[in-house]
């Protein structure tokens, strides 16, 4: 399995730590020194989770011919339309008839699932060209004036192209994937929680998300590692889930690895969600050389975490 393609879209407003400081007195300081975010970006009126896929795709569509794919698999926890979801627009988008189109949301963690996804088709044999698109418009549910994770939040999408057999040299081959549940431990049901009939994206249980992040991410790292047979000291760059500088840095400090090799956009993104590793791997894709392994670890509210490995 590979990854042929990767693309992002970014709605144009930034929203930089000033606006909570006049909102609810936090410091630019004091927003940097817990989180490293410095300025998030959030979608405009009219645009939400749906047309920012669109507009990821369209992207997309400039690299790699999309007339072909054969799946569509979507993901995200701040849905448009909970009923004709992103996958749907994405279909109508392409004019792409009779293929299996498919919607996931397993929190932060949902770029990795949905890959898997992919994964399964691809060895029944169902598919052989899949789009994977991931959006989150968490301005639309969150609540600036929480104090606790109103800062935290912003906006963004990505598609991928996935293919089941080697397109170009420039293609990421996906050397080991898995993902799993951790919801039988600590707070996991309530420590994050987005109810769109209360208050929208809360965090009662910061403490709790961060100790289990800094836990499953570098566990499952090393696990997918070993799958594929790699030890870390093969590792060229780890791309965790954009959710806290802090905690994206204790991984690295658990897995041995120097801050170098850390990409990391949530300084100047905010939390963008499980769109958010995806958009760092298309900023960095010009970057990568042949030969180079990297990989993503992530994790959601519900205490969902994953981890892959790619080689270019």
């Amino acid at each position: 399995m590979y990854i042929h393609a990767v693309s992002h879209y970014l709605p144009t407003q930034v929203v930089g730590n000033e606006h909570f400081t006049q909102l609810n007195g936090l410091s630019n300081e004091w927003i940097i020194e817990r989180t490293g975010i410095a300025e998030r970006r959030k979608a405009a009126p009219g645009e939400n989770t749906n047309t920012m896929s669109v507009e990821a795709v369209a992207r997309l569509q400039e690299q790699a011919d999309l007339s072909d794919v054969d799946l569509i698999v979507g993901a995200t926890y701040t849905p448009h339309d909970t009923i004709a979801t992103l996958a749907h627009v994405v279909q109508h988008h392409l004019g792409i008839a009779d293929i299996p189109v498919v919607s996931i949301s397993s929190a932060c963690s949902s770029l990795l699932n949905a890959i898997e996804i992919v994964e399964g088709y691809f060895a029944l044999n169902k598919a052989k060209r899949a789009l994977v698109v991931v959006s989150e418009h968490n301005t639309a549910y969150n609540n600036d004036q929480d104090k606790v994770s109103g800062h935290l939040w912003g906006d963004g999408a990505s598609a991928l192209l996935i293919t089941k057999e080697r397109q170009t040299e420039g293609d990421f081959e996906v050397l080991s994937l898995l993902t799993g549940g951790a919801a039988h431990t600590g707070k996991a049901t309530e420590a994050v929680v987005l109810k769109p009939l209360e208050q929208g994206v809360i965090m009662p249980n910061g403490r709790d998300v961060f100790i289990n992040a800094c836990t499953y991410m570098p566990k499952a790292s090393q696990q997918a590692l070993e799958r594929c047979g790699l030890t870390i000291d093969q590792v060229d760059y780890v791309l965790p889930h954009q959710a806290n500088l802090r905690i994206s840095r204790n991984v690295m400090n658990t897995l041995g690895l120097p801050e170098e090799k850390l990409l990391s956009n949530i300084q100047r993104l905010g939390n963008t969600g499980c769109a958010g590793c995806a958009i760092a791997l298309s900023e960095n894709w010009s970057m990568f050389q042949p030969g180079q392994h990297i990989v993503v670890t992530v994790f959601g509210g519900g205490y969902s975490y994953g981890a892959m490995v790619i080689r270019k």
